[in-house]
């Protein structure tokens, strides 16, 4: 199984120039993933999107996969026309749930920030359900991004304590629903490795199935791959930095068996990040000091 997660910055390139064709074609040179995760999906919110639906145009160019576009925010104006502003999910392995959490947002009025969600979508894998968490944390305040934090942990601490297998009856709300206890978290974190925000998703301790960073089980605790700042010299005045992730439940590690990110791409002001999962157990690895 292969997952890629990339903030496409409405397909924003770094060349100014917005192109959906271009992020899915170099998404798919990237990593022939089954699973796609996207963060910063614009349906007629962005002056990047030109009024379109990018969460049609990502399904039209992504035939043979299941699209699940979910909005963190969505508006309408005076002459009824909804903007919607999220994540999407895009999967050719069977879908069986599909879950919207809006996360915290404590003192929304008191500075710039905007409403962040998780998009939960459920895949069947060869070795079994798995819940795909496909996030974009808040930018601009630590408090919002660590209560968004303490969200996706309580969530992962109920699913992993409480779950329930699938049962395919789409039509009946109470057999029909799935809780998986194994997860893979990925998307744009908005922090660096280095930051106490990191440490609180890697070295969590609470009950059930806790995450992990999946490039420390990988590859240990050595030199990183950055994720951001490339190439948008701009925006990321202070240079490259790792804020995008792919958090791996405890249950998983030992599936684990290739990640990396996409240096060479500038269609984006992130980079893409990948993550392949083994059929069958790998050996079980030690986790590093340090991650």
């Amino acid at each position: 199984m292969r997952l890629l997660t990339w903030n496409i910055q409405c397909g924003k390139g770094c060349d100014g120039v917005t192109d959906l064709a271009r992020i899915v074609r170099i998404a798919r040179e990237t990593c022939d993933a089954d699973v796609f995760c996207f963060q910063e999906v614009s349906a007629s919110f962005s002056r990047h999107d030109g009024g379109s639906d990018q969460s049609a145009e990502l399904a039209a160019l992504l035939p043979g996969y299941m699209p699940v576009f979910r909005p963190a925010i969505e508006t309408v104006d005076r002459t009824g026309g909804l903007h919607r502003f999220g994540n999407m999910t895009l999967s050719r392995l069977p879908v069986v749930q599909i879950n919207n959490h809006i996360l915290p947002w404590p003192g929304a009025g008191t500075g710039r920030s905007m409403r962040r969600h998780a998009l939960e979508v459920t895949i069947e894998a060869a070795f079994g359900p798995v819940r795909i968490v496909n996030t974009h944390l808040e930018y601009h305040s630590v408090a919002q991004r660590e209560a968004q934090i303490m969200r996706l942990l309580e969530l992962q601490e109920d699913a992993s304590t409480s779950p329930k297998a699938p049962t395919r009856a789409p039509d009946e709300p109470y057999k029909s629903q799935t809780v998986a206890a194994s997860s893979l978290m990925c998307g744009d974190f908005n922090f660096d490795v280095t930051e106490p925000q990191h440490a609180m998703i890697d070295r969590s301790s609470r009950s059930g199935l806790n995450y992990r960073d999946a490039w420390s089980v990988v590859r240990g605790g050595g030199q990183r791959s950055p994720t951001c700042g490339l190439y948008d010299h701009v925006q990321w005045t202070a240079g490259p930095d790792c804020r995008d992730f792919i958090f791996a439940t405890e249950d998983l590690a030992g599936r684990l068996s290739k990640i990396d990110v996409n240096g060479q791409t500038d269609a984006s002001d992130h980079q893409p990040v990948w993550i392949e999962l083994a059929d069958n157990m790998q050996v079980q690895r030690t986790r590093p000091d340090s991650g």
